[in-house]
């Protein structure tokens, strides 16, 4: 049985940008092309994510989640991501301990995060979890298609 490691980087990472550009096409695919979600990729960009948790398998980056600064109580959790053919193996799972873990460690009080009801996998982990919907936070309150997410760390 293969096993999972993990590595902590950040935003720069060349194996977390492949992920990045590979997020920003499904995301894209899902909301009918790139221009209906035009106003959301300014939030997204992989550099401005400080904290970035990769997975691997058999030394293949399989999945990734990255943590943000939102305010002195709050970060964001951003891009948690497993390869399609790497799915169904709790992987998603291992790196939202591993991340919450983090953010708690960082003195963190709350975990949120912006997804799509469409996004209907991603929703459910989160609410297996204990995330509760909450009102959009900024910037995602301007946005159409977006709902929030949040844990109490």
């Amino acid at each position: 049985m293969s096993e999972l490691e993990f590595i902590w980087t950040d935003g720069n990472n060349e194996e977390f940008h492949r992920f990045y550009l590979e997020t920003e096409d499904y995301y894209s695919s899902i909301v009918g092309g790139k221009k209906n979600r035009e106003g959301f990729i300014p939030y997204n960009l992989s550099e401005s994510i400080s904290d970035v948790l990769l997975a691997y398998m058999d030394g293949v980056a399989v999945g990734c989640a990255g943590l943000k600064k939102y305010n002195d109580s709050d970060v964001e959790i951003k891009r948690v991501w497993v390869e399609p053919d790497y799915r169904g193996r709790h992987i998603a799972t291992e790196l939202m301990d591993r991340i919450e873990d983090k953010a708690r460690e960082m003195g963190f009080k709350r975990a949120v995060l912006q997804t799509r009801p469409i996004m209907e996998d991603a929703v459910g982990l989160y609410e297996k979890r204990g995330y509760e919907l909450i009102g959009n936070y900024p910037p995602y309150d301007k946005l159409e298609g977006a709902i929030c997410m949040a844990l109490n760390l």
